[in-house]
């Protein structure tokens, strides 16, 4: 989202992570502005019995985490490196810096976080038709849409069964069952247990 030159110009510093390491904690306060490199990063939270709510997969070139930067509280969800990621971290007080220097930097962001709140109303209103293929029939199509999380080369959808489910609050057995109706009505194709989106859309 910001040049990376730009970004190791004002001390950004790189930083790499496993799969399955915790980037920034749920109510945490933040002191960077984080920049995905490589890899893919969950942005989830976590209840009491460790079930999952997956809020975004970011994927690299996009930021995370920057919320609590323009309101000061904790963050709101874990980022979770969901694959082996290299990503950039900019202290708190150098973005602010950044801010002030660039505004259209500033006006890029606000769009962002507008999308970001388009989204969860996007989500909002699938599941209250309270019909998991109709749920699971949007968001690929979000997907589609929006060039995010299905491959551009062979349109295969970048995401897991369970990741699926654990954005639209359904079980993992919900969403097998409704990719398999979908695959009966051609509208996705499954290969060796990997499913791809015609480039029509579902």
């Amino acid at each position: 989202m910001i040049d990376t030159d730009l970004l190791l110009e004002k001390g950004a510093t790189y930083r790499h992570t496993e799969a399955g390491e915790i980037i920034f904690n749920e109510g945490a306060q933040a002191t960077f502005y984080y920049q995905l490199v490589s890899g893919k990063v969950r942005w989830s939270h976590f209840d009491d019995n460790g079930k999952e709510v997956l809020h975004k997969i970011v994927e690299a070139g996009e930021a995370f985490g920057e919320l609590p930067l323009f309101d000061g509280e904790p963050y709101g969800a874990s980022a979770v490196a969901d694959s082996p990621c290299t990503l950039l971290r900019l202290s708190t007080t150098s973005f602010h810096e950044l801010l002030a220097e660039h505004p259209d930097i500033h006006l890029a962001f606000t769009k962002s976080m507008v999308s970001h709140l388009r989204f969860k109303v996007f989500l909002l209103n699938a599941l209250a038709k309270n019909n998991p293929q109709t749920a699971l029939v949007e968001l690929i199509d979000y997907f589609n849409r929006h060039g995010k999380l299905i491959c551009q080369d062979c349109n295969r959808l970048m995401v897991t069964r369970q990741q699926l489910a654990n954005m639209l609050g359904l079980r993992v057995e919900t969403v097998i069952r409704a990719i398999k109706q979908l695959q009966q009505e051609d509208k996705l194709c499954i290969v060796k247990g990997k499913v791809f989106v015609p480039a029509d859309g579902v």
